[in-house]
């Protein structure tokens, strides 16, 4: 396993699964001085600030030399790529096994970011769930994702599971394409979350500070934003955002779904950029019309 690119002898940050988070991880970090290692399947990303490997995580044995980076810090932030039992537990629980063994000769491994999802949350009703609630997974995604983070509790190092809502960005619009055919609408008008991938990024990156600092960190956190939303809510301001008209769809009062807290998120000192859905997507859009 050889890098693309030359790094500094300095602070080692391996991310696992170099794509859009990933991705958005890593360049924060690099323009910020540290070393990255991007660690990806494909061969045709190519970067002057990240050193990128090629690795399968479902495949161990294109994992040998991961441990020659002896990084501080590991991001395993790879997604599954397909809705099934066995690709998500190739992925999540598989592949951060792998990931992990290949690393256990390193030295300096310091702290493991896990990153999740709310999924692991299967509870369906209108209380405010956070990390005190127990994660209790409805489906086969939750219960890889709960799985995989708990290989974390043997780790000899410190460890983090970052449980994301939906996200969305530049590379993730199904909500707007969603949102500008009324007819596809999900007849249930459910509770969602969600967080911006700058957002979720970033707060990957300000706990990425707080270890490298000696600063404590939790073993969870829920990442979302500041307000939950009802789903045709969030449908409908986009829909007229846009200029569409969804006058006409009924809109009953939420059912099911489920509504998160970020108040151990925010107590770390980390503030968001885009704290609800109207200042995310108003963002995109006017993206999008530049």
């Amino acid at each position: 396993m050889q890098a693309t690119a030359q790094g500094h002898e300095q602070t080692r940050v391996l991310i696992a699964g170099y794509g859009d988070l990933g991705s958005a991880i890593g360049q924060r970090l690099a323009k910020e001085g540290l070393t990255v290692f991007g660690l990806r399947r494909s061969k045709h990303l190519h970067s002057s600030d990240i050193l990128m490997l090629n690795g399968d995580v479902t495949q161990p044995d294109t994992l040998k030399g991961l441990e020659e980076i002896d990084p501080q810090i590991l991001v395993y932030c790879i997604a599954a790529t397909e809705q099934s039992d066995d690709n998500y537990r190739a992925h999540y629980v598989d592949g951060l096994r792998h990931v992990l063994a290949a690393l256990a000769p390193a030295r300096h491994l310091r702290h493991v970011f896990f990153v999740s999802s709310s999924r692991v949350y299967g509870q369906t009703d209108d209380r405010l769930l956070d990390e005190s609630d127990p994660a209790l997974p409805s489906d086969f995604g939750g219960q890889r994702l709960l799985e995989a983070e708990q290989l974390l509790a043997s780790l000899p190092c410190g460890h983090t599971a970052l449980r994301l809502s939906g996200i969305y960005g530049p590379e993730r619009t199904r909500m707007l394409s969603l949102a500008r055919d009324p007819a596809r609408w999900p007849p249930q008008n459910s509770w969602s979350n969600r967080i911006h991938r700058d957002d979720a990024a970033a707060f990957a990156v300000h706990l990425i500070h707080r270890v490298l600092g000696g600063a404590s960190v939790a073993d969870c956190y829920i990442v979302t934003d500041s307000s939950p939303a009802p789903l045709h809510e969030t449908l409908r301001w986009l829909a007229e955002r846009m200029g569409h008209t969804a006058g006409q769809i009924a809109s009953p009062a939420p059912l099911g779904g489920k509504r998160l807290s970020n108040a151990r998120m925010l107590e770390t000192g980390f503030r968001l950029r885009y704290p609800d859905y109207r200042a995310g997507y108003a963002a995109l859009l006017e993206q999008a019309r530049q």
